[in-house]
């Protein structure tokens, strides 16, 4: 297990601008976000832990990391010919979850809300790029929880993920909740993988206007992977 806690918080605000599709000109909204980034800056400790683990036991759906079972027909079949993998979770930190923001100014809370959720994604690429220059990974592809298609593979099972881990909060400060939801909000969770054809659990998911959407839906691929075993 590696804890990567000195990530580098270097969020431009033409990033939060681009993010938020604001238009050039918007001199309030840009000096409002520059002024929360000055303040984010000395406090913002964005982090991850990552384990290397072993997959084992693969058998119709279900399939054993790091000694754990899980159970997803997906999940199982992205693995049938992979032997390591990398759990993870990553968090854009407490730090700046922390920060006072009033909660009735909707605008400052709206531009925290995106400044938070860019760390994250940060933190996550970070660690995505060390786990391929240290282990020499070449592309991989992950997978969550609750992502895709929920049904094959349920937020619940983040219990699972989460105990390959151990004390978590104690770890990078997250915590899951009795409901699988984690806290800090902006923290991810899920299991890097090498794969030669990338894989998105997006193209799993039918629900449209999806602000995550990271690949369209592709209903091939969907009956492909139930109709294997």
């Amino acid at each position: 297990m590696e804890i990567l806690d000195k990530i580098p918080f270097d969020l431009p605000p033409e990033e939060v601008f681009k993010k938020m599709r604001l238009n050039k000109g918007n001199e309030r909204i840009e000096s409002l976000v520059r002024e929360l980034l000055k303040k984010a800056r000395p406090i913002a400790r964005p982090k991850a832990v990552y384990e290397v683990a072993y997959v084992e036991n693969k058998n119709g759906d279900s399939l054993y990391i790091g000694g754990v079972k899980f159970t997803s027909r997906v999940l199982r079949v992205n693995l049938d010919k992979v032997e390591r993998v990398f759990p993870y979770i990553a968090t854009c930190g407490r730090e700046i979850d922390a920060m006072p923001i009033p909660q009735d100014d909707l605008m400052q809370s709206y531009c925290f809300d995106v400044i938070k959720e860019l760390t994250l994604q940060h933190a996550r690429t970070y660690l995505q790029e060390y786990l391929v220059k240290t282990y020499a990974l070449g592309q991989v592809s992950r997978m969550a929880p609750g992502a895709g298609s929920a049904e094959d593979w349920p937020l619940t099972q983040q219990r699972q993920l989460f105990s390959l881990f151990g004390d978590t909060e104690k770890l990078i400060g997250v915590k899951l909740t009795d409901s699988c939801l984690m806290i800090p909000i902006k923290s991810v969770s899920g299991i890097f993988f090498p794969t030669e054809i990338r894989f998105e659990s997006c193209q799993l998911c039918p629900r449209e206007h999806c602000i995550g959407r990271r690949a369209r839906y592709d209903p091939e691929l969907a009956k492909k992977y139930r109709a294997e075993v």
